[in-house]
This record gives C-alpha cells, sequence and structure tokens, in this order.
C-alpha cells in the first residue's frame, strides 16, 4: 500500500485548493456586511430620499436591511436544488466551474448598485450569490470527498470549512471602516469575491474530474483510471482504488430518483442521522454568533465591538485548522460529540451570563471568553462535519441528492436563522440560548447512539454497513455504530 506521502501528489492538492476558492467567496460574503451595515443602510435611506424626497421608515429600513443580510441564505436554499441535476450531468469538477458564473454576476451587481444608486440591485445581486452558495457548498465536498484517498478523505473535505472561515475572516476585515467599509469603498469591497473567482477558473480547468463520477456514473473506465494515475501519481493504490469502486458500482443501480432517495430502506437511517447533525449544527448558535455578534458586543458596551468581531472571525480560523488536524485521527464521531456537547454548555452559559450582566457588568469579558469557546467547539466538529458526513454515508447514486439535502438543511438553517433571532431575542431575551442548546443536546444524543465512524472505511464498507442493517436496530450492529473505534 501506497504511504500518505505518496499520496500527497501536486495534481491532488491542486484540485483541492482551486476546489475550495468556492468557499473563499461564500465565506467573505458572509463576513464582510457585519461592520458596514450602517453604511449601507445610510446607502438604502439615501436612495430612498432620491426617488421620494423624504426618508425611508424605520420599519421599511430595518426590513430592507434583514432581507439583505436573509436573501442569500434564500438563495442558497433555492440553489441547493440544482446539485443533482448539475453534477450527474456535467460532473463534479465541470459543475464547480459553471457555477462560479453566478458568484460573478452576483459580486458585479453589488459593486453596480452604489454607481446605479440601487438598493434592489444589491439585493438581486446577494440573491444571485446565494444560488452560487447553495450549489457550490455540495458541489466542492462531494468533488473533495470523491478524489482524496481514504485515509485524508475526511482532513482534506474540512479544508473547505477552513477556506470558509478564512473567507469569513477576511470579509470582516475588508468591512472595516478603517480598510474597505466606507461610504467610498464598500462597493468596491463586495467586487473583491471576483479575484478567487478567477483564481479558480485559471487553475480548476487543469485538474482531473472525479475518478468515481467517471466510472461509476459514467463507465469509463480508462478515463477513471488516467484520472486516479494523476491524483495518486505512480502507486499500486490506483489498482486497489478502481477495484473498491467496481464493488461499489456492483452494489448500486445506476440511477436514483429523489422518490427512491426519500422511500429506500437502507437510506432511511443516513437520512435521519444527516438530518439531526445538520440542524443540530445550524441551529446550535453559531451562525446568530456570526451575523449579529457585533450587536451583541454592543449591547454589553465594549468600547470597540467590531474588533471584538473580528476576534470571533480569527479563533473562527484557527479551530477550523484545529479540526483539519484532528480529523484523521479523532475520527467523526468524537469530534461531533464533542463539540455538541461544548456548544450545549456555552449555551447554557451564555443564557446565564445574558440575565445577569445588568446586575454585574464585569461579566461582560467571561462573556466574549465563552463566545471564542462556542465559535471553537462549532468549527473543531459539527462545522466542517455536517457539510461532507452525507458524502460518507451514502453510495454513489444517492450521494449528490444527500448533499442537496444537507445544502437545503444548512442553509435552510442559516436563513431560519437570520430571520427569526431578532424577534425570539427580543421576545425570549437571554432564554433564546436554551433553544440552541436543546438543539444541540439532541443532536448528541442521536450522534451518540447512531452515528457510525467513518474515518479510514471506504465509501463501499460504510454503504453495506447500511445495506446490512435493514430491518435491524442499528444499536445492535457491532462493526461501527455506537463504538470508539
Amino acid at each position: 500500500m501506497a504511504s500518505k506521502e505518496n499520496q500527497m501528489t501536486a495534481t491532488l492538492l491542486t484540485s483541492i485548493l482551486a476546489a475550495v476558492f468556492g468557499s473563499l467567496q461564500i465565506g467573505y460574503h458572509t463576513g464582510n456586511v457585519n461592520a458596514p451595515a450602517k453604511i449601507i443602510e445610510e446607502f438604502f435611506n439615501h436612495t430612498w430620499w432620491s426617488r421620494h424626497n423624504q426618508s425611508m421608515p424605520d420599519h421599511s429600513l430595518t426590513f430592507l436591511w434583514s432581507l439583505s443580510v436573509s436573501i442569500k441564505d434564500f438563495g442558497a436554499l433555492l440553489g441547493s436544488l440544482g446539485v443533482k441535476c448539475l453534477a450527474d450531468t456535467f460532473g463534479r469538477r465541470n459543475s464547480i466551474l459553471i457555477v462560479n458564473a453566478l458568484s460573478v454576476v452576483g459580486a458585479c451587481l453589488m459593486f453596480a448598485s452604489k454607481a446605479n444608486e440601487s438598493f434592489e440591485m444589491l439585493i438581486v445581486g446577494r440573491l444571485v450569490f446565494g444560488l452560487f452558495c447553495g450549489l457550490v457548498m455540495s458541489l466542492n465536498p462531494l468533488y473533495i470527498q470523491e478524489v482524496s484517498p481514504t485515509n485524508l478523505r475526511g482532513a482534506f473535505a474540512t479544508l473547505n470549512q477552513v477556506s470558509f472561515a478564512t473567507g469569513i475572516l477576511l470579509g470582516m476585515v475588508a468591512g472595516l471602516e478603517t480598510v474597505l467599509g466606507t461610504k467610498e469603498l464598500w462597493a468596491m469591497m463586495l467586487s473583491l469575491s471576483l479575484i478567487p473567482a478567477l483564481l479558480q477558473y485559471l487553475a480548476l480547468p487543469f485538474c482531473p474530474e472525479s475518478p468515481r463520477y467517471l466510472l461509476i456514473n459514467r463507465g469509463q473506465e480508462s478515463q477513471a483510471e488516467t484520472a486516479l494515475w494523476r491524483l495518486r501519481g505512480p502507486s499500486d493504490e490506483v489498482f486497489t482504488e478502481l477495484e473498491e469502486m467496481k464493488q461499489e458500482a456492483a452494489h448500486t443501480q445506476s440511477a436514483l430518483t429523489v422518490k427512491e432517495f426519500f422511500t429506500k430502506r437502507s437510506y432511511r437511517q443516513p437520512i435521519i442521522i444527516v438530518l439531526i447533525v445538520n440542524l443540530g449544527s445550524q441551529l446550535s448558535g453559531f451562525n446568530a454568533i456570526i451575523n449579529y455578534s457585533t450587536k451583541m458586543f454592543d449591547k454589553a458596551d465594549f468600547d470597540e465591538a467590531k474588533y471584538l468581531t473580528l476576534g470571533v472571525g480569527a479563533v473562527n480560523v484557527t479551530f477550523t485548522l484545529v479540526a483539519f488536524f484532528l480529523m484523521e485521527r479523532a475520527g467523526r464521531r468524537k469530534l461531533l460529540l464533542t463539540g455538541f456537547l461544548c456548544l450545549a454548555v456555552c449555551n447554557l452559559s451564555m443564557t446565564i451570563i445574558d440575565s445577569v450582566l445588568f446586575l454585574v457588568p464585569e461579566l461582560r469579558s467571561l462573556q466574549v471568553l465563552v463566545v471564542f469557546f462556542l465559535i471553537s467547539a462549532y468549527e473543531v466538529g459539527p462545522g466542517p462535519i455536517s457539510w461532507f458526513i452525507a458524502a460518507e454515508l451514502f453510495d454513489q447514486p444517492a450521494r449528490p441528492i444527500a448533499m442537496a439535502f444537507t445544502s437545503m438543511l444548512n442553509w435552510g438553517g442559516k436563513f431560519m436563522l437570520a430571520l427569526l433571532f431578532p424577534p425570539l431575542l427580543k421576545l425570549c431575551g437571554a432564554y433564546v440560548y436554551l433553544l440552541f442548546m436543546t438543539m444541540a443536546l439532541t443532536a448528541f444524543s442521536f450522534t451518540w447512539r447512531r452515528l457510525p465512524e467513518t474515518k479510514g472505511r471506504t465509501f463501499d464498507d460504510i454503504a453495506a454497513e447500511f445495506r446490512g442493517s435493514e430491518g435491524i436496530p442499528l444499536l445492535t450492529n457491532k462493526t461501527g455504530f455506537n463504538t470508539f473505534p
């Protein structure tokens, strides 16, 4: 068997890095609207004044800003619906290149909105960019997992989240008033995602298509072998992987409809696992912190709340890198369980601190520490794993649908939270964090009881476990479920 070093070829690394330029763009547009919010709201008001010779009503301004922030997530929810069609028709790599055009169009619309004095153009630009988000955050893990060797699959899939978190931090920095978050430069700031989009167009066409797609979906064995040689280099592992792919192809049907995906018995447990893990991840408080951290720190009377928010971004990147190094050592189960449990503790702490903050203002420093700890708990486990676990739990025909399902759950959760967190915070106050705690504990409990460890196992081996568990309670299966290997 080839060593890890032999499998780490320049082509493989180029393919992974070229793919994650997409998630870098998404992270950038997630982080860049937080700090300059007031300046962009002033642009909305100025545009309204130039049209109607009066100021925009406060409730209309609040609604338009909420719509501008959340429309990206709604667009991503819609974009998720196209994952299967694109991935199975054009292939994994080509689909990423196709949807990259949506990012370019969205960024251009956002950039042009200021010159055209049109907040509608800004909102439409974020919607178009949202379509890109929903597609690429499924296509990326799909491509990365299918080109990666088994023993590096989880670590490389985590790079998607590392790139996303790095994009958030870059967006936060670019959005600062001392950088590009000014009345004159905010439109230029929104256009900077064109740089990684261009880099992706320059690099990805020279990377190979997924060998699994070529062999299992297209039946092109010679092309699949050529792609593997490019990805792995001269290695006996190429023939081993080809054989494993042929075995998986023999166990799977050639095509699968969405209806069959949701009704097939062997997919039932993986679907429930993906549902719980993803909702537990998205509704565990992280997205509320990322979207509203500046306002949260303002409420706690920190003078430089936006710089503390920058600290949130830095912690976010740091712990995605920690996850990258731990993923193939600790495994998916341990990281998920640790992450969900820590998220529950953090949300309980947030409730307690927020409830007594007006009595003991000194606790605001502890609140910052809890926020940082919550971010780190999310990124060490639930954050990256929720995006790629579906690709490991399903066989080749079901994988694109499973990733589309993952994307819908993730972006749907983000959209709901962006829309509902402010009114929930007004309604429940500090107790809103107890809702997040409940979701984290539910996900912890289900992961403990149902999720198999997928580290170091082939796709066919994992799928065989679910095929073998049809009609059998999963807790009786001793080969991988409910175990810490």
